[in-house]
């Protein structure tokens, strides 16, 4: 499978490592097209250390390498320009709306709805969308392919292993009830 739906991943949503490792394996899975840059890199990373002292920056370094050669051509570059033309509550988010325009997104993925407003959006032909909605929405087009995402996902969790109730429950601590709402009657199959 192979969709030209673009959508830019903003920091927020790749803080979380569950929520980024899922959305990596829905990435991978070809529905969509997932997009980033570095400096979104930066902030997820720079935000978690902060958080979280106790994790070796090496460790996210090498996700973040893993992550830009596992999904082609995400690394969105040459949107530094169109930063200065753009007007958003929070003058740090440019960057996420630069990306999405220079690389053509449809949405940008993040809890942050308040930080994208709608109106200011739609001019650029954006939307913000909370990870559950765009999940869930994911799922009602491609159900098969969110299952087979879902799974690869429980799968690659080794330490500790997951059972699926389980793993949907982790996603549900993720902020993802929509999502797991639709998993959960299938979760034989996750």
């Amino acid at each position: 499978m192979n969709s030209h739906y673009t959508v830019i991943y903003d920091a927020c949503v790749m803080y979380p490592a569950p929520l980024r490792s899922f959305l990596m394996y829905l990435a991978a899975t070809g529905i969509y097209r997932a997009r980033w840059t570095e400096q979104i890199h930066d902030e997820w990373i720079r935000n978690l250390l902060k958080n979280r002292p106790d994790l070796d920056p090496e460790k996210l370094q090498r996700t973040r390498a893993l992550m830009n050669a596992n999904v082609p051509g995400a690394l969105v570059s040459g949107y530094e320009p169109l930063m200065s033309g753009l007007s958003l509550p929070d003058p740090d988010d440019r960057h996420v709306v630069a990306a999405a325009i220079q690389t053509r997104a449809e949405a940008i993925i993040t809890f942050n709805l308040k930080d994208f407003p709608p109106d200011y959006l739609s001019q650029h032909n954006l939307r913000a969308i909370h990870p559950d909605e765009f999940i869930a929405d994911q799922y009602d087009l491609h159900a098969s392919a969110v299952i087979e995402a879902a799974r690869n996902h429980r799968r690659g969790l080794k330490n500790p292993p997951f059972e699926s109730n389980q793993f949907l429950d982790l996603l549900l601590n993720q902020g993802l009830p929509q999502t797991v709402s639709r998993l959960r009657p299938l979760h034989h199959l996750v």
